[in-house]
């Protein structure tokens, strides 16, 4: 885990090495004025020697001005290196997110990513802070008071060694503690986020089916169980400053004491017992200031493992070494494929697909809900890899290209594409960022959206908000349609990407196809027979089988399923 997160630091390293010479300087000159302090009393004051008084006076401001000098300086590096840390780290993450296969993706909910992406990465960002200044100056402050108040006098020094040791146990068990809940706490995060995420997405439902209680009850429990876990976790840490304020009075009690004895036995001068009472707080402060990174460092290593966790997971999918980087065609072979989403483990989604698809052809894809119509189309483009068996494009294997060339051929529309924030033009350039205006204007004719989009008053400049709401759902599946055809794909599925669409628009578009891309190999996939009817050929799936895969025709007096669906669907359209 450390390992990991320190590779973030990168160019942030010399920005830290300051920050720790900056504080190690600081400390030295600090820990110098106590010694100028009783050099002022003893030679100064009690002497009533005013030149003393002076200098020791000009030396103790000069270094009070470097001191602060150095902290500032301390200050500006320690944030600087800290907020880049945190960029990084956040960088490293989405980064890696980006790599990850469907099955990565399956791991982690939308809401436990971002958490770590934002409240765990803030954890770490401050922890970082204050282990490149604070653990530095701290030690370093407590070592060298300790050392300075044993040269004055060992026997009172022991004092401080006597609290050092008291509060080490005493914060270890601290931490043991509460590191428990803060190993729990974080994750109630993801559910707290979920919980948002889901109702601001699906409001529109939520106050159709009046359900604002019920979610407001829903947040409200992910939220109470956040603060029942902080506040075990807390409970734990208010010991903390009881043992602080326990050690501080014990010293300074035991100081004034056996300090005031030695004065008076005339083994320890006035300004020697001043600088003991300086050390005093110097080593009380430097500890009160461990005892405050102890504790954010203690609910940072629950976020720094949870950073670590996504930084470190590798991608079940990536191209092999020597990879094909060229698609010859939009061939398409199932070679006795089975398929499961658990590999090795899991219930077989498809099972024994042997199909055999020829470049340029219209397949349809038919079947009952759960019948894995999308598991199949999404084994082309390599979302997922095969059980056993092969899936080949272009007459090789999937697995042996590269995957960008790959899913560059292979164009995806969803029933629920998404739409992103910017203009009309700005999402068909997904498809290709160099794509003309005629070119994106194009592909809207094919996908028979240019005529609802003209009518828009900033026709293709249009804005789309959020998630594409102010445009209806055929007319963002149409989009979506048009953003893929700019890829200009070797294959392209159509995933019951117009079922929103209107049967004639949706035969409209099937003949734009032909006309335009013959060549390009479609896969279109749909509840309704009217949509894959006219293809070259239909797949029946069946429970992850293949029942069937002949013409309409054929089908129509060879296959039992697809006469029940054709039956049920003439029938309804008789009765309507």
């Amino acid at each position: 885990m450390v390992k990991t997160l320190m590779k973030q630091i990168k160019e942030y390293k010399k920005d830290s090495l300051l920050t720790m010479f900056y504080a190690i300087v600081e400390v030295i000159l600090e820990i110098m004025i106590p010694l100028l302090m009783a050099g002022l009393i003893d030679q100064g004051i009690e002497a009533q020697n005013m030149s003393a008084i002076t200098r020791y006076g000009i030396m103790m401001f000069v270094i009070a001005l470097c001191t602060l000098s150095l902290g500032f300086l301390a200050g500006k590096f320690a944030a600087r290196a800290s907020t880049g840390f945190a960029a990084n780290l956040r960088d490293a993450m989405y980064t890696n997110i980006q790599t990850f296969s469907f099955s990565n993706i399956d791991k982690y909910s939308t809401a436990g990513l971002v958490t770590r992406l934002t409240t765990d990465v803030t954890n770490v960002q401050v922890a970082y802070q204050m282990i490149i200044r604070m653990c530095i100056r701290a030690p370093m402050s407590l070592m060298s008071a300790l050392a300075m108040a044993m040269i004055i006098n060992f026997k009172l020094s022991l004092i401080f060694v006597a609290a050092i040791v008291f509060l080490v146990l005493v914060l270890g068990m601290i931490m043991y503690k509460a590191m428990r809940y803060f190993n729990q706490v974080f994750p109630k995060y993801d559910d707290l986020n979920e919980s948002v995420q889901e109702n601001v997405v699906g409001i529109r439902v939520v106050k159709s089916f009046v359900r604002e209680k019920h979610e407001n009850e829903k947040f409200k429990k992910a939220a109470q169980s956040i603060y029942k876990m902080f506040v075990k976790a807390e409970s734990v840490l208010a010991f903390n400053n009881p043992a602080m304020m326990v050690s501080v009075y014990s010293c300074i009690l035991l100081l004034s004491w056996l300090g005031a004895k030695s004065v008076v036995g005339g083994t320890l001068t006035t300004g020697q017992l001043t600088s003991l009472f300086s050390y005093t707080m110097n080593i009380l402060m430097s500890l009160m200031m461990l005892s405050m990174a102890f504790v954010m460092i203690t609910m940072s290593i629950a976020s720094a493992r949870r950073i670590a966790e996504v930084i470190n997971e590798q991608s079940d999918l990536v191209s092999p070494d020597k990879a094909l980087m060229e698609v010859k065609d939009g061939s398409i072979d199932f070679n006795l494929v089975n398929f499961s989403y658990k590999h090795g483990d899991g219930e077989p989604v498809l099972r024994d697909v042997n199909l055999h698809i020829a470049s340029g052809e219209t397949i349809g894809i038919i079947g009952g809900t759960g019948s894995a119509k999308s598991s199949l189309v999404n084994l082309i483009s390599r979302l997922y890899d095969v059980e056993s068996g092969s899936v080949c494009v272009g007459g090789h294997d999937v697995r042996h290209y590269d995957l960008e060339v790959l899913r560059d051929e292979v164009a995806v529309v969803l029933q629920n594409n998404v739409l992103f924030s910017g203009t009309i033009l700005q999402n068909l350039r997904w498809g290709n960022e160099n794509a003309t205006l005629e070119e994106c204007q194009e592909a809207c004719r094919l996908a028979c959206a240019d005529e609802f989009v003209q009518r828009f008053e900033d026709s293709y400049n249009t804005y789309i908000e959020q998630g594409g709401t102010n445009v209806s759902g055929g007319q963002k599946q149409r989009l979506c349609i048009a953003r893929a055809l700019l890829k200009k794909p070797k294959i392209l599925i159509l995933d019951d990407s117009t079922s929103a669409v209107d049967t004639a628009t949706d035969a409209s578009i099937q003949q734009s196809f032909e006309e335009r891309i013959p060549d390009t190999t479609k896969i279109i996939i749909s509840q309704r027979i009217s949509s894959v009817q006219n293809a070259d050929r239909i797949i029946v799936l069946n429970d992850g089988v293949v029942d069937g895969f002949d013409t309409h025709e054929k089908l129509l007096k060879t296959n039992a399923i697809y006469q029940t669906i054709h039956e049920t669907q003439t029938k309804g359209k008789e009765e309507a």
